[in-house]
């Protein structure tokens, strides 16, 4: 569940969007019932305080009010569990990547997206590791495509979403490396800032701040 810090980011973006006359913030004004019959432009028009752009994101988010809102997310945050104390707690996840060739792929993160190569399995190898701080991605060889030709860049398939806290310096280093950018770095709508590179496999890879 999103954080109420991504909530209140998410206000302030509608709040920014109003102000720069985008027009696509009509429809989501008049998801307040004393708005309903106002066009695009008298909605922007209008006084627009960050406690009207807090409503619509609680509404958006599927509760009558910021109050709610507020409580809700209060009471869905997680308490810390040490997964070392025998509960059952899970402690991270890690993404596998099919790659037609494990070595090149390895070597592709390695020298152009600064990751490590952890380990390689077999001669040639047919499973991998490579990290990059606190990031690990696993590479296992597949012989024929996973989706259809060309499926995968139709539908935006992401296939692993890395956080990046310093994500615009990393974009940056990215671009001088002459990384393929399928997405330049973007500020979303639900608070982050992200962009996605692709890799020689096709597979893409989203950086998230």
């Amino acid at each position: 569940m999103p954080t109420l810090d991504t909530y209140r980011k998410q206000a302030k973006l509608l709040v920014r969007w109003h102000r720069d006359g985008n027009f696509s913030i009509g429809g989501r004004i008049r998801q307040l019932a004393r708005y309903r019959a106002l066009t695009d432009r008298d909605a922007l028009a209008l006084p627009f305080p960050l406690a009207e752009a807090q409503e619509i994101i609680a509404l958006e988010a599927g509760f009558p009010d910021g109050a709610s809102l507020r409580a809700s997310t209060e009471a869905a945050r997680p308490s810390r569990v040490d997964p070392s104390a025998g509960s059952t707690a899970l402690a991270r996840a890690t993404p596998v990547l099919f790659v037609a060739d494990v070595d090149a792929a390895a070597t592709f993160y390695r020298g152009m997206l600064g990751f490590r190569i952890d380990f390689l399995h077999g001669s040639p190898p047919f499973y991998g590791s490579v990290s990059r701080d606190g990031a690990a991605l696993h590479l296992k060889l597949v012989h024929e495509p996973v989706f259809a030709p060309g499926a995968a860049e139709r539908n935006g398939l992401i296939m692993a979403f890395v956080d990046a806290p310093n994500v615009r310096d990393l974009y940056s280093e990215y671009l001088a490396a002459d990384v393929e950018i399928v997405q330049k770095l973007t500020k979303q709508a639900w608070g982050g800032t992200d962009f996605i590179v692709r890799d020689p496999d096709g597979n893409a890879i989203t950086f998230v701040g």
